[in-house]
């Protein structure tokens, strides 16, 4: 028997946008039309399509792909993509416009969280009512009643109408009766998105307790890392198209390196420089390790910041220099050797690269400048770009996900009586790490 769960081909599905003709007159309108023709829509449907107010929009659009038992896929892409309503066909909630879905197993989803709760019945209530429409045997639920309670954290209310619980305690509860389900094939849409840190790294420990356990695991986030750790293939939508399929570590760096939004390169205007002299700096570009301009870098890249200068007359023993800055901390002041500068029609280059996985996962701005030892300051322009490390590495190993880890990671040595000596670390360091050191 063929190992695959899961057979999508050709998959679309379309949805009709309607709009309006103007935000006063709209329902003047609505109701003109329904009065003047009020059988129109019974009699021919489709002139909703052909509505000049209307139009046809394709959440997804031949969409084909395998899954095979004990596969975890993540599916990433931008908010609109069609994550949610791919998750959804899957799960049998809406049916596509075209195509076709082939599953063999049971389905459990976990897509809104708190679904089927109701606010007036008490935590231990909404534990079976919820369980039931999710799936499970009114004696399944009572076996995992314990653990399922434990895992939310709401003994002490289990008693009260949900009403009165907190957002966080709902939908810890709500996660954890859904996480208790032991189906063939388990679909979870960003799961991790809700409750507090301990108890989203409890849900992920739980994800990835359900993923070694050999089950089909369909699993939608915006948390690369998560992506990472947890799944065995990745697919890449975009526009309701699908764009990649591949190993975590080639589709995770591939949808962060096309997804920045934010410029990567700019060009200084007269009136952001603080200091009136003959020598400013006038674009500022940030670039990943493949020379490509991006503000989103991967941790572990080697980063490159050039600088166009322009100047106005001869200068003698210019430095010219970047402070990076976080958190309103300034972590570093690089500077470049002293030179002399003739006036030129053209910018003058310089480039600082940065030693790679020196700065850890953050959002850094970019101040640049210029200074002449005999003089003082030549140039000053703060916070003149921006860019930012995701918490993914680009080798796929020791991926940093730690937000209290600090801005800097320092090639620190150790000694002890239970560590290997200084020499024996050398000799068993690779050649890149001991070009880095």
């Amino acid at each position: 028997m063929s190992d695959t769960v899961i057979r999508v081909e050709g998959l679309g599905k379309k949805y009709i946008i309607g709009h309006q003709r103007n935000g006063s007159d709209g329902l003047r309108h609505v109701l003109q039309d329904k009065l003047t023709a009020p059988f129109r829509w019974l009699r021919n449907p489709q002139s909703a399509i052909r509505n000049p107010q209307s139009e046809p929009f394709w959440a997804l659009k031949d969409v084909s792909f395998d899954v095979t038992q004990g596969e975890v896929v993540g599916i990433i892409g931008r908010n609109g993509a069609g994550k949610s309503t791919l998750l959804k066909i899957l799960s049998r909630i809406t049916e596509p416009t075209e195509g076709c879905v082939r599953i063999r197993g049971r389905v459990a989803s976990l897509l809104e969280v708190g679904t089927g709760f109701h606010p007036e019945l008490t935590g231990r209530e909404n534990v079976f009512l919820n369980g039931a429409i999710l799936g499970m045997t009114r004696e399944e639920i009572k076996r995992k009643f314990d653990e399922i309670v434990a895992f939310a954290e709401v003994e002490k209310f289990l008693d009260t109408p949900v009403k009165r619980y907190s957002s966080g305690m709902y939908v810890r509860l709500a996660f954890a009766v859904a996480a208790h389900l032991e189906p063939e094939i388990l679909i979870v849409d960003e799961v991790l998105a809700v409750g507090d840190e301990a108890f989203q790294k409890k849900c992920l420990g739980k994800m990835d307790k359900v993923a070694q356990q050999g089950r089909t695991v369909f699993f939608v986030s915006h948390n690369m890392p998560s992506i990472k750790r947890l799944c065995t293939t990745v697919i890449l939508l975009s526009d309701g198209r699908l764009v990649e399929r591949g190993s975590p570590d080639s589709v995770v760096a591939a949808y962060l390196q096309t997804d920045s939004t934010r410029k990567a390169m700019v060009e200084l205007a007269e009136s952001e420089h603080l200091i009136d002299s003959p020598l400013q700096v006038r674009t500022v570009e940030v670039l990943n390790s493949k020379g490509k301009r991006s503000d989103l870098l991967l941790f572990g890249e080697t980063i490159f910041i050039r600088l166009g200068v322009e100047v106005k007359q001869p200068i003698t023993g210019a430095r010219i220099g970047i402070g990076i800055q976080a958190n309103g901390v300034r972590v570093a002041t690089l500077h470049a050797p002293p030179v002399d500068i003739a006036p030129s029609e053209q910018l003058q280059s310089f480039t600082c690269s940065l030693p790679s996985s020196t700065l850890l996962p953050n959002v850094y701005s970019l101040h640049v400048g210029a200074y002449r030892a005999e003089t003082g300051g030549l140039d000053w322009v703060p916070d003149a770009i921006d860019f930012r490390i995701e918490a993914v590495s680009v080798d796929g190993l020791n991926d940093h996900d730690q937000r209290d880890s600090g801005l800097v990671r320092l090639n620190a040595s150790w000694e002890g009586d239970l560590l290997p000596s200084t020499a024996t670390l050398l000799s068993a360091a690779p050649s890149s790490a001991k070009r880095n050191s």
